[in-house]
């Protein structure tokens, strides 16, 4: 690994570093952001890494060593008490500054200054779960470095010592999750075990941890491999397919060998990723929590695989050209340089709720770990000088299937992800359930999202549901096709692929956010068809008993800008969509968007909605709606 001698003493020339390309600075300067850089990267991995990634985390450093408790970033204070992860987050990338200097040099000796300053400042802080696990392999790297001593004093090491433990979080009696996920199981898990290598308790609650977590991820992942986020409700969604992959890095982080079925697993997971393999660095576009973790997802699914032998030597070096374009990605889209920050949040960007921007300083510090931990495992794998290769497009057209179907679970419903790739686009069909608290949600409606062309709103609830009918009852009833989807079939023909399903109920628009609720006085047939440059959906509702359909609408909101319509079809001179166009409604429309905080995305704004609507229905059934989008 590269050294550098002069941290903290350089700041302002590392910083300037990241202004590599005037494409990023032109387009973050502006009131919107620009799309990702497409050209080939040039440099290995660690060298943007090291050119780019550890300036910022010194420039951070130093204004939290600068600033203190009020330290501000992008305009916002840090320490608002609303990120319980942060004190582990600082930890991470102060141990990185760390571990990243060469021995017996004045930078070393700083650098050590600087993490027993930022330790005892920040050990009274609020610090659960996922931040108590960050702090620990902080200490962890730090120990095996022989240099906790000189890191953390005493008195700070001995408060630590009670406060970093993994029953925070954990029933100690029947070892369950304390209102947490699924995907804690392995943040728990990393806690016992790290704290067993630093000595603080026996090997006997990670083993028991251990076992726990996997017993309950067979429990919900069956004979598929991929872990429902709630119990059997049917919240797939990054998570599922990243899990394994997390836990793996448990495993190899603290020395444990990881067991042959979990590396058949995490085949499932890399085949997914590979399947997703694009030259703009996109990740998952579906779900919650994405954006730039979403990006980051991959990277932690292929590092682990390639690692444990589980991709072939051709796969590993495309994983490593497609994880390098991520990397990219960061860099020039997610980083902005004017506010040395990540920025998840402004220029037309939205998050949930849970990562929203008060989580600022700590949503820098765990995205640089999660890169940093990524290039350090390429880094042992002998990458630390490789050019990725140039012809990742092709690579991924050759090989990757147009058409994949990867199955999460089936039973009373069935739940899965569909991937097609086209035109240099890829599209993830999700057919799941977001379970409580997130199935009214756009990002897991069953649609073929795409970056930069078909997206979810985060936290978006019913009020304008994304590219699915929404039926009006005579009763006043609103209802929408989310959560009940039943014999998932697909075909082919020379017209293209076809994916089909069944709903026996349709889910109530309600303020009730938790469960959905279902009502089955409508059915519902679905079809997709993806075709070179086009996808369309037909729905077919059979109404049931007395029930009637009073009205229908449906809605899009789109990237694409400067729309142009022609009765029930809609064309665009700007963006990836080109033209959408209805059957079956009576009548449509189409909008600017400007400034509209409520149609953002997290990789930026909506342009334009388009809505159709029918509001004196004929009785008749079967009701058939299709909407078709042509895109470039």
């Amino acid at each position: 690994m590269v050294c550098r001698n002069q941290i903290l003493v350089r700041l302002s020339v590392c910083a300037s570093m990241l202004l590599l390309n005037e494409h990023v600075h032109a387009g973050m300067a502006g009131s919107e952001v620009a799309p990702p850089v497409t050209t080939p990267v040039q440099q290995p991995m660690n060298y943007l890494v090291q050119e780019a990634l550890y300036p910022q985390l010194d420039f951070l450093a130093q204004k939290l060593l600068n600033e203190r408790m009020q330290t501000t970033l992008a305009g916002y204070p840090a320490f608002n008490g609303k990120d319980k992860f942060l004190p582990g987050k600082i930890a991470t990338g102060m141990a990185h500054i760390l571990l990243n200097t060469t021995a017996a040099t004045p930078a070393r000796e700083q650098a050590l200054k600087n993490f027993h300053d930022i330790a005892d400042m920040t050990v009274a802080l609020d610090n659960h779960s996922w931040g108590i696990y960050y702090y620990l392999l902080a200490l962890h790297q730090i120990h095996e470095a022989g240099l906790l001593e000189h890191a953390v004093s005493p008195a700070t090491l001995a408060k630590l010592k009670q406060q970093l433990d993994w029953r925070s979080f954990v029933n100690v009696s029947d070892l369950k999750l304390i209102n947490l996920p699924t995907n804690y199981y392995g943040v728990a898990f990393g806690v016992a075990r790290l704290r067993m290598l630093l000595g603080w308790e026996s090997v006997a609650s990670s083993e028991q941890l251990l076992s726990k977590l996997l017993t309950h991820y067979d429990a919900h992942s069956g004979q598929y491999g991929f872990s429902d986020e709630t119990d059997g409700e049917g919240r797939f969604d990054r998570y599922s397919i990243l899990l394994i992959a997390e836990i793996c890095h448990r495993l190899i982080e603290t020395g444990k060998e990881v067991r042959p079925d979990l590396k058949l697993k995490l085949r499932k997971a890399a085949d997914i990723a590979l399947a997703m393999s694009n030259t703009h660095g996109d990740g998952f576009s579906f779900g919650r929590s994405i954006g730039a973790y979403g990006d980051t997802a991959i990277l932690e699914i292929l590092s682990a695989s390639a690692y444990l032998g589980v991709l072939t030597a051709e796969e590993k070096d495309y994983a490593y050209a497609y994880s390098t374009r991520i990397f990219n990605k960061f860099r020039s889209f997610w980083y902005d340089p004017q506010l040395h920050s990540v920025d998840l949040w402004s220029k037309g960007r939205k998050t949930d709720a849970y990562r929203g921007v008060h989580r600022v300083l700590g949503e820098n510090f765990s995205l640089l770990h999660q890169l940093l931990t990524t290039n350090a495992i390429w880094v042992k794998m002998g990458y630390a000088q490789t050019i990725p290769k140039s012809d990742l497009q092709a690579w991924a057209d050759k090989t990757q299937p147009r058409f994949r179907l990867d199955w999460f679970a089936r039973g009373e419903y069935d739940r899965a992800l569909a991937t097609y790739r086209d035109r240099q686009h890829v599209f993830s069909l999700l057919l799941a359930n977001g379970g409580p608290g997130q199935h009214a949600n756009s990002p897991y409606y069953a649609l073929p999202f795409s970056s930069e062309l078909i997206a979810g709103i985060p936290d978006s609830g019913f009020a304008h549901p994304q590219l699915l009918p929404k039926l009006t009852l005579d009763d006043g009833t609103e209802l929408i096709a989310t959560a009940f989807i039943k014999n998932i079939q697909t075909t082919n023909d020379a017209e293209g692929q076809y994916l089909t399903y069944q709903q026996d109920g349709l889910t109530r628009m309600t303020a009730e956010t938790k469960s959905p609720q279902k009502d089955t006085r409508v059915k519902l047939q679905s079809r997709y068809q993806f075709a070179p440059g086009s996808i369309s959906r037909t729905d077919e509702y059979q109404q049931t008993g007395t029930a009637r359909i009073r009205q229908v609408s449906l809605e899009f909101a789109s990237f694409s800008d400067e729309a142009s319509i022609d009765g029930n079809s809609i064309s665009f001179s700007q963006g990836g969509i080109t033209k959408f166009s209805v059957e079956g409604l009576e009548y449509c429309s189409v909008k600017k968007l400007v400034n509209d905080t409520y149609f953002q995305t997290p990789s930026g704004p909506f342009k334009s909605l388009i809505t159709c609507t029918s509001k004196q229905l004929i009785p008749v059934t079967p009701l058939i709606i299709k909407w078709t989008m042509q895109y470039q």
